[in-house]
C-alpha cells in the first residue's frame, strides 16, 4: 500500500511541476526547450510501441516523422488550411506506415531493422533530391500557427501547454498494453509461435501495432513542424532515427516513463549542455554507456530497482536483531 501511495505522490508532484514549469522557469528559451522535450517524448512513446511491446526495432521512423512534417509544410504552402493540412499529414503518414509494415514485416530481428533503415533512407533521399517539391536543403518554411478551439499558440507558453496535453493523451493511450490487444502484441514479442498455435494472426497484430506507432509519430511530427516553423531533409535522416531509438532504449523499453526520460536527457544535452561543453556528444555517449552498464534494463526501471535495493537495505539495518534462543526448547 505504501508503494502505491509513493507512486501516486510522485506522479502528482511530476504533474504539478510540468503544469507550473512556464511559471517558475522564467525564460522563454528554456520553455521552448521543454516543449521540444515533450514532442520528442511523444515520438519516443510512438517508437516504444514497436521496440518495447512488439519487439521490433525500427531505424526508419524518422522517415515517417519527416513525411508528417513535409505534408503540413507543402499543404500550407499550396494554400490549404491548417485542418486540411493536419488531417492530410496524419492520413499520409498512416499510409506510409502501412507500406513500411507490409515491406518490413516480411522479416524480424536484424532483417526488420535493415528494411526499416532502407525505407527511412528512401524518404530522406526523396526529401533531399526532389528539390522541385521539397526545396532540397533549403527546406520548407511555415507561416502562421493553427488556433485550436480559438486558442492562440503564438506564445511559447501556449505551445508548451499544447505539447503537454498531447503528451498526456499519448501516455493515457498507452494503457492499451493492459487491453487484450496489448496482451496480444506482447505475446507476438515473447512467443510468436505459440500465438500462432493459439489462432492469433501474428502478422496482423504487428501490422496494427505499426499503424498505432505511425499515428503517434505523425502527431509528434505535427508538433515539431509547427514548433520549428521549418522542416528539412535532416529530420528524416538516419541520425534522427538513431537518436529516437537511443531515447527509448536508454530510458527503458516497454515502460511509460522510460522514453520520456530518454527524450529529456537527449534534448537537454543537445540544447543546454552543448552551450557549455564543446564535446557534448562525448558526454552523451558516456551517459549512455553508464546506463547500459549499470542499468541494462534502462534508466527508469534501473532507478526503481536501485531505489528498492536501497530501501530494503535501510529497513534491514533498522530492524532489531532477532534474539537467539538458548536451550533445547519447552520442557
Amino acid at each position: 500500500m505504501s508503494a502505491q501511495l509513493a507512486r501516486r505522490a510522485a506522479i502528482s508532484v511530476a504533474l504539478i511541476a510540468l503544469f507550473t514549469l512556464p511559471l517558475w522557469i522564467g525564460n522563454s528559451y528554456y520553455v521552448k526547450i521543454a516543449t521540444e522535450a515533450l514532442y520528442w517524448a511523444v515520438f519516443a512513446l510512438a517508437l516504444n510501441v514497436l521496440v518495447g511491446y512488439a519487439g521490433l526495432v525500427s531505424l526508419g521512423h524518422a522517415g515517417l516523422f519527416g513525411i508528417a512534417g513535409y505534408t503540413v509544410g507543402l499543404m500550407l504552402e499550396a494554400g490549404h488550411g491548417h485542418l486540411v493540412a493536419d488531417l492530410s499529414a496524419v492520413g499520409l503518414t498512416l499510409v506510409a506506415s502501412a507500406i513500411y509494415a507490409v515491406l518490413a514485416l516480411r522479416s524480424t530481428g536484424i532483417g526488420f531493422l535493415m528494411i526499416t533503415l532502407a525505407l527511412g533512407q528512401i524518404v530522406w533521399g526523396i526529401a533531399y533530391r526532389w528539390a522541385s517539391l521539397t526545396h532540397g536543403d533549403n527546406g520548407v518554411n511555415l507561416r502562421g500557427l493553427p488556433t485550436p478551439f480559438g486558442i492562440s499558440l503564438a506564445s511559447p507558453e501556449a505551445f508548451y501547454y499544447l505539447a503537454l496535453v498531447v503528451l498526456l493523451i499519448a501516455v493515457a493511450s498507452a494503457v492499451f498494453v493492459r487491453s487484450p490487444f496489448g496482451a496480444s502484441v506482447r505475446g507476438t514479442r515473447d512467443q510468436a509461435r505459440r500465438m500462432t498455435a493459439l489462432g492469433y494472426n501474428v502478422w496482423l497484430v504487428r501490422f496494427l501495432a505499426f499503424l498505432l506507432s505511425g499515428f503517434w509519430t505523425a502527431i509528434a511530427g505535427l508538433l515539431y513542424v509547427y514548433h520549428k516553423q521549418f522542416v528539412s531533409p535532416s529530420v528524416a535522416g538516419l541520425q534522427s532515427s538513431a537518436e529516437i531509438l537511443l531515447m527509448v532504449i536508454s530510458g527503458g523499453t516497454a515502460t511509460l516513463l522510460g522514453p520520456i526520460a530518454g527524450a529529456a536527457i537527449v534534448v537537454v544535452m543537445k540544447n543546454v549542455v552543448s552551450a557549455y561543453v564543446e564535446r557534448w556528444n562525448l558526454v552523451l555517449g558516456v551517459i549512455f554507456v553508464a546506463i547500459i552498464t549499470f542499468m541494462p534494463e534502462g534508466l527508469v526501471p534501473g532507478s526503481v530497482r536501485l531505489a528498492r535495493m536501497g530501501w530494503h537495505a535501510v529497513r534491514r539495518r533498522r530492524l532489531p536483531p532477532v534474539p537467539r534462543v538458548i536451550g533445547g526448547g519447552n520442557r
